[in-house]
């Protein structure tokens, strides 16, 4: 059954679309940039992702209640206009012959604290944009639309980058930022800001206000600790993936493009039969499956090789990965916003993302060294055993809907269904 979000979601959902296809375009430039201009080795590439996030995260911490009290959409466009700036910075200093490694470092940081302030925003907008039970299907929506672009963008990013070179890919992407800044400015109606009180502070606010919320809810507390082990083991093989397929294995630009795009057609499949999988077996039953089997896979990047049979074993993994990622995806980010109250939605984002982002940056480090110290490979084999045991972080069973939600029950199928 098609649901109708509105006009306000769809114009949402364009300006998200813009700025997902244009970083996923711009997907593995960073990486070339680093390796392939500035000549910069393994752990320097880990370093790259990492104190971007650490930095990022860090700033971010006082951002979370700034967002929560003031109306989202200007807060999108600023950010989006941010991201711009930050990445347009890149191919002006290339072409005059001043890119450096530090400027690499300073643009990751500012993007990626632009990007947790836009993300809280966002997502505490489309809550008040979304009634409660068409959230799963707006998030399917997004999350379906992200794995197009992750398809699609790789690809043809990887094209780009052996026509004209990584920096114009960035510079693709700066100008998506500003897109989709035009886009959230085109949506019409009403905005959502949290209260002060007398005193002119967010009502319940405090800078540990979101955490505080997550640790008190038993399924967001497990949902959150599942959340930051897997995308941190899962993002910490992401730059040792880069070194080993472009360093080491010398995969051409438009492989690696390839090696990460063809998976995201799974992700897309799986977006769209989340809801549907939903009203057949359950919310529970279908989040706790398709959890568990998401830490299967990684493990089989252990048989990476070069050339295609060493392409075609990245596809594969990365492809049943992704795939269990579409269904999970939607269904664990609705569940995050029913359960997290009206006025505190943006920090509760913002304190997931923080941790999510602070989490990665160690463990980015961490297997840099571990990579040093051994290979890529054994890094990137390691976090796949280790994934092994995240299933067991999720919720048991259902807890139940917080307070003041009620989701409507599963439409029963007939047996002739």
């Amino acid at each position: 059954m098609h649901v109708k979000l509105g006009a306000g979601f769809r114009r949402l959902w364009s300006a998200y679309a813009v700025s997902t296809y244009g970083t996923w375009i711009a997907f593995g430039a960073f990486p070339l940039i680093a390796v392939r201009v500035l000549h910069a080795p393994a752990f320097a590439v880990s370093l790259l992702e990492s104190a971007g996030l650490a930095v990022a995260a860090i700033v971010a911490v006082l951002l979370g209640p700034w967002v929560e009290h003031r109306s989202k959409r200007p807060v999108m466009i600023a950010m989006d206009v941010v991201r711009f700036l930050a990445m347009a910075s890149i191919p002006i200093a290339y072409s005059l012959g001043f890119l450096s490694y530090g400027q690499l470092l300073v643009v990751s940081v500012t993007g990626t604290t632009a990007s947790i302030a836009f993300t809280a925003a966002s997502g505490a907008y489309l809550k008040h944009l979304v009634r409660g039970d068409h959230l799963l299907a707006a998030n399917g929506r997004l999350g379906a639309t992200a794995w197009v672009a992750t398809a699609a963008g790789p690809p043809l990013g990887g094209a780009l980058i052996g026509l004209l070179g990584p920096v114009i890919t960035v510079a693709a992407d700066a100008v998506s930022y500003l897109l989709s800044a035009l886009g959230v400015l085109r949506i019409r109606g009403g905005d959502v800001a949290a209260p002060r009180d007398r005193a002119g502070t967010v009502r319940g606010a405090g800078l540990l206000g979101g955490w505080r919320c997550i640790l008190r809810d038993p399924v967001l507390r497990r949902l959150f600790f599942n959340s930051l082990t897997v995308g941190g083991l899962i993002m910490a093989t992401g730059p040792l993936l880069s070194v080993l397929l472009l360093g080491q294995y010398h995969f051409p630009a438009w492989q690696y493009g390839l090696a990460f795009g063809i998976p995201a057609v799974g992700g897309f499949a799986g977006s769209r039969l989340s809801a549907r999988l939903v009203a057949r077996y359950g919310q529970h039953r279908v989040m706790i499956v398709s959890g568990w089997l998401r830490s299967l896979f990684p493990l089989g990047l252990a048989f990476t090789r070069p050339a295609i049979p060493g392409l075609l074993t990245v596809i594969v993994v990365e492809g049943l990965l992704i795939t269990c990622m579409g269904i999970f995806n939607p269904i664990y980010a609705t569940e995050r916003l029913r359960r997290a109250p009206a006025d505190q939605t943006a920090r509760v984002l913002s304190a997931w993302t923080i941790s999510g982002k602070l989490t990665q940056a160690a463990l980015m480090v961490l297997w840099g060294i571990l990579a040093t110290l051994t290979s890529p490979l054994t890094a990137i084999t390691v976090s796949g055993v280790l994934l092994l045991g995240t299933p067991l972080l999720l919720p048991r069973r259902s807890a139940g809907d917080p307070p003041g939600i009620r989701t409507p029950s599963a439409p029963r199928r007939s047996p002739a269904a």
